[in-house]
Parts: C-alpha cells; structure tokens; sequence
C-alpha cells in the first residue's frame, strides 16, 4: 500500500489523510499508519493540525515533505542542455541551462551532463536518490538506445542508457548521493507527456495525446489509463515524420513535408521569411514571433500557414489513436494561442468524428515539461517501492 499511497500524494490526488483513505478504499487507522510510515521515511508531511471542509471529521493534510530528497533531471536539446533537481509532488527547482560543449560525441556530451548535474547535487543539503535524461530522439527499450539521433550526429543505436550511466558513476556527486545512484534515460515528448498526466492539463484524461516542438523538430506521446504507450520497443509516436505536406520543407530524415520540417520555429521563421538571431534560443524567438501575430500581419501569415499543416497532422492523428484530449507543448502551445479557432477548426474539417465531438486541444501547464517529465522517470523506482530510499 506504500507505493499507491506516495503516487496518490506525489500527484496532489490525496491532500488529506480522508482522501487517502477514500481513495486506497482502507480503514482511517490504516491510512494513518501508512501515512506515518511514508512521513517516517521524509517523504511526506502529515500537518498535525487537520483540515475542515465543512462537512464530517477534520482531515490532516497530507503534503511532500519540501526537505525530501531530490533526483537530478536533465534535458538535451539541439542547441543546450538544461539540469535541475527535483522533489516529489513535480517540485522542480530553478533549472540551469548550460551551451552544448564543442564536442557533441556521446561520451564528452553525456559527461557534461553528468558533471551539470552532479554540481546541483553536490550543492543541495538534500539526499540525492537518482538521475533521468530527456532525450530529442527516440530512445529504445528496454536497453536505452538512441536511434537516429540527428541533432548530434551520433551512430545509431548509441547505447545512451549505459554511457550516462558510466558518466554519472564517475561524476562527483557529494556524500548525499545515493551510491551507486539509479540512472535513466527516455524521449523527452514521452517525458513531457508523462509530466503532463500527472501534474498538469492531462489530468484525468484517459487517452492523452500531447504534441510538442521544442528547440527543433515534433515529438509526441501516448498516455493510456495513465501508461505511456512506447510501443514493442519504446518507438512509438514518431508523429514528427508524419507527412503534412509532400512538397514542403525538407525533413532531416531525408524526405519532405513532415511535421517535424513544417511545425517547429525554424519553419515558423521560414514562413514569416525572417532569420532568428543565432546569438539567441531558437525556441523563445520562435514564441515571440508567434505572439507578435497579434500586431504584426507578416507574423499572422506565418502562424496561419503553420498552424494550418499542424492542424492536418493533429486530424490525421485523432483519426487513428481516438484521444480524449490533444495537450500542445512547446512552440505549439504559442500557436494554440494565437489562432486557437482556426486550429481546431483545421481539426475538425478533417477528423473523421470532429464536427459532432471535437476533441479537447488544450495548452500545456508544465513549466519545463520535459525535465518534470525525466524527474518523474527517475522517481518511479521510489513510487513502486517507498522503503527503497532507504538503500545506500
């Protein structure tokens, strides 16, 4: 009952202890030993002082323990990486973003990472449990490979999983680092999908399909009655090589018109016929574009030409997987909000069911979903299995 009990706390679903025991279906003396057993543990507060609602018994509140021990969370993306450590409940500290060193091979990239997230855990006066990578390509399973990694050039099948592993192994983590400290390693859409579901605007939903474009390219995820859906091999999703349009920009795959070439900021900017300062984050000009379309008719067009091929690509997808709600991250969440109408009417012209239900096409809420979306991957082991945060 320890690990449903965390996940009911971790995800805000049980903030007293009379939710907890609602909703684990035991007696209230049970759910009080549990939660006394996963406060003993510093995972949990229980407020000594309990909540009324109004109605029955006071509850006491059931929260995160704020000095709870941490994991470290890292993203890559195609032009930096990003580290932060985070507590349960999706707490992620302030991240640090860090430049792509000049060599981008795995080991020497993958040991900067290390070393990023090593410097945080070193810092904190918290436990450090463990350590999850976000990744921008697909990443197989069970073995943590990563295929077509065309941002760094990196020969396929690159075996991610064991090199992070070795670089956080070697890294100095300080003497509150669990040892030898888990690592993991995933595709950050999947990431942010997961992070989405539990904390953010997929709550509740029982088929979640979240579509994202962050510094460059489109990722998505399938999350099922609370489950990623990754596939055989945890190549599930590619929606990015979904074709929108077979005479337009050419993909890094190779062929032309994929969403991946037609939705993310450098299209954006290819649309508007401007170049984004190279001195700046792609991503957060490409949002300022988007937002300029308010004012600025250029930029209008540009959005429309977009989101229209965005629109195709969400239809398409909707026709095949049947969602219950469409979350957008990244660039998209900006294109949602500065043609909101036009896109879902894009959508439903062409989803087979869309004029008599639309789908729900909501913006994400996750604020760096892609890193909350590692810290929950590197949190798992400790959902399953509470005492293990005992283990050195």
């Amino acid at each position: 009952m320890l690990g449903p009990a965390l996940a009911l706390i971790h995800t805000g679903r049980a903030p007293t202890r009379s939710a907890l025991t609602s909703a684990l279906d035991v007696t209230r003396a049970t759910a009080g030993a549990i939660s006394a057993e996963l406060e003993a543990l510093g995972l949990i507060t229980v407020d000594s002082r309990p909540a009324g609602s109004g109605r029955g018994r006071p509850s006491h509140r059931l929260a995160v323990d704020p000095a709870g021990p941490v994991v470290i969370t890292a993203q890559l993306h195609a032009d930096g990486l990003s580290v932060a450590l985070a507590g349960l409940g999706g707490h992620l500290e302030e991240p640090v973003h860090h430049p792509l060193p000049a060599a981008t091979d795995p080991v020497r990239l993958l040991r900067a990472v290390a070393e990023a997230g090593a410097a945080l855990a070193r810092a904190t006066p918290r436990r450090c449990l463990g350590a999850a990578l976000a990744l921008p390509n697909p990443v197989t399973e069970p073995d943590g490979a990563a295929l077509v990694a065309l941002h760094f050039s990196w020969p396929s099948g690159t075996p991610v999983a064991d090199l992070f592993a070795e670089e956080i192994r070697k890294a100095d983590l300080g003497p509150r680092a669990r040892t030898p400290l888990p690592t993991a390693v995933a595709n950050d859409a999947n990431l942010a999908a997961l992070a989405e579901h539990r904390h953010g605007a997929g709550r509740d939903a029982r088929h979640l399909l979240l579509v994202t474009s962050g510094h460059r390219g489109v990722g998505g995820a399938l999350v099922i009655d609370g489950r990623l859906h990754t596939g055989s091999a945890g190549l599930a999703l590619e929606v990015g090589h979904l074709t929108v349009d077979p005479q337009g920009r050419r993909c890094p795959c190779g062929t032309c018109g994929c969403l991946n070439a037609e939705t993310d900021p450098e299209a954006l900017f290819a649309a508007a016929g401007r170049t984004p300062d190279p001195a700046r984050p792609l991503l957060g000009q490409a949002r300022e574009l988007a937002r300029s379309a308010a004012h600025d008719p250029v930029a209008r067009a540009a959005v429309d030409h977009v989101v229209d091929r965005l629109g195709l690509g969400l239809a398409g997808l909707v026709n095949i997987l049947n969602p219950d709600r469409i979350v957008l991250s990244g660039l998209h969440r900006d294109l949602l909000a500065a043609a909101p109408e036009r896109l879902a009417a894009v959508v439903a012209a062409r989803c087979l069911w869309g004029r008599s239900g639309r789908v729900p096409i909501v913006a994400a809420e996750v604020v760096h979903a892609g890193l909350a979306g590692a810290a929950e991957l590197a949190w798992e082991p400790y959902l399953c299995d509470p005492q293990s945060v005992t283990a050195r």
